[in-house]
């Protein structure tokens, strides 16, 4: 599959929306991280600290479809750009102001999270007009997609705490919004970026949540999320007691790199059956390996643990893509991925706004106990509403057809055909 992935971004436009994309979205990435030290290093508490990082990861989560459904109606640069530019100057009024205003504090985050651009829908949008239209090359690249994003989240957790060794957590916010901004742009200018839109919709004010089964995966991810967002302050809890900030760094990174050998194994082969089935199989694959965390061993053993967390959620999500292609509603595929990204970024701030008292008080394992709970009920979202899953999505064809064989894949046309 490195083989196949290579041809891919060879494809013209390919690597540069990649990797565009992927450095425009590292603010968002490793924010929750940044946001948790630097109110530590201001002398917040841990409750503080999480609830911070919530606030940022529920305003990201209300504008994610909001400007999700923005692009669909008016293209991707009049959107990404300017609030790529806002939601770095929200950041920047975070680590001027710091944390002794917690009203401001809490305001600055707000801004900078309810401005993210939605980069990563909008990436998911273009694939099939950068890659003709062919639904196989389409699911590689979510598959690929997938695979990259893990490599940002392992590499992510490294440069903040880089960042922080060399200078500190406020420089590492304004260094990592302002080569996010960087990111947003190289994908605004592009040709794809520029000549892009949308299906013509259904006028309706439910949008993308039209769809039941497109609801079902949503729930879903809301718990995978909320299993993150908890390691994301019990791993603080525990890196405070075994070593500090560059253990924490490690850990995350782990994790990462779990998710991302993961995912290079899913791309390495075509599976068989419908993705839905695949993906109750893989969500609850994912919930078993969250449950070892709680035993927190030392910090090799514990790194190797993280690992093992984070193996199935690359293929998770890659399946978890071609799941909301194949069931959102004609013309809202931007919205419908921003969704996805909004219902998981809504769990990860559930999760680390209740993993920080979890941690007070019942101890980092019990922090750790959040995220096995949370992939338990993740899976249990998934097997309720198998019959769901299994009606297409409004003006969509059957969604229970094998992969491969549900026709275009669904949402975006271009004015770009240049594939090669």
């Amino acid at each position: 599959m490195a083989a196949g992935y290579a041809e891919l971004l060879r494809t013209r436009h390919a690597a540069r929306l990649l990797v565009g994309t992927l450095v425009g979205r590292l603010p968002n990435a490793v924010a929750p991280i940044a946001i948790v030290l630097f109110a530590r290093a201001e002398g917040g508490s841990y409750s503080l600290a999480g609830a911070l990082a919530a606030a940022y990861g529920v305003a990201n989560a209300v504008g994610q479809p909001l400007l999700g459904r923005a692009v669909d109606l008016v293209g991707q640069p009049r959107v990404q750009l300017p609030a790529a530019v806002v939601s770095a100057l929200g950041m920047v009024w975070l680590t001027l102001a710091g944390t002794g205003s917690v009203a401001v504090a809490y305001a600055a985050v707000v801004v900078a999270g309810l401005f993210t651009p939605p980069l990563e829908g909008g990436l998911r949008a273009l694939w099939p007009g950068v890659l003709g239209g062919r639904e196989e090359r389409v699911h590689a690249a979510y598959a690929m997609d997938a695979v990259a994003q893990e490599i940002m989240f392992t590499v992510g957790p490294l440069l903040v705490t880089l960042c922080v060794a060399l200078w500190s957590p406020g420089a590492a916010l304004l260094v990592l919004n302002a080569v996010g901004v960087l990111g947003a742009l190289s994908v605004v200018v592009s040709e794809p970026s520029r000549a892009w839109r949308s299906e013509p919709r259904e006028a309706h004010w439910l949008g993308a949540l039209r769809s039941r089964g497109l609801l079902a995966l949503l729930g879903a991810f809301f718990f995978v999320g909320t299993a993150l967002g908890s390691i994301t302050v019990a791993g603080v809890a525990y890196a405070d007691g075994h070593g500090g900030q560059a253990v924490y760094g490690w850990m995350m990174a782990a994790l990462g790199l779990g998710a991302l050998v993961g995912g290079v194994f899913y791309g390495s082969r075509q599976w068989p059956g419908a993705p839905e089935s695949r993906l109750r199989l893989l969500i609850a694959l994912l919930a078993v390996c969250y449950l070892p965390l709680v035993l927190t061993p030392g910090p090799v053993a514990m790194s190797a643990l993280a690992a093992l967390a984070g193996v199935f959620l690359a293929p998770a999500l890659a399946c978890a893509f071609i799941v909301v292609d194949r069931h959102a509603p004609v013309g809202t595929v931007t919205e419908a991925f921003s969704w996805l990204v909004t219902f998981f970024g809504v769990g990860a701030a559930i999760g680390t706004g209740v993993a920080g008292p979890a941690v007070e008080l019942g101890g980092t394992a019990t922090g750790f106990g959040v995220a096995g709970a949370a992939g338990a009920a993740a899976l249990l979202v998934l097997t309720v509403t198998q019959r769901a899953l299994a009606s297409p999505g409004p003006g969509r064809a059957v969604a229970d057809a094998p992969e491969g064989a549900s026709g275009t894949p669904s949402g975006a046309v271009s004015d770009v055909s240049s594939a090669g």
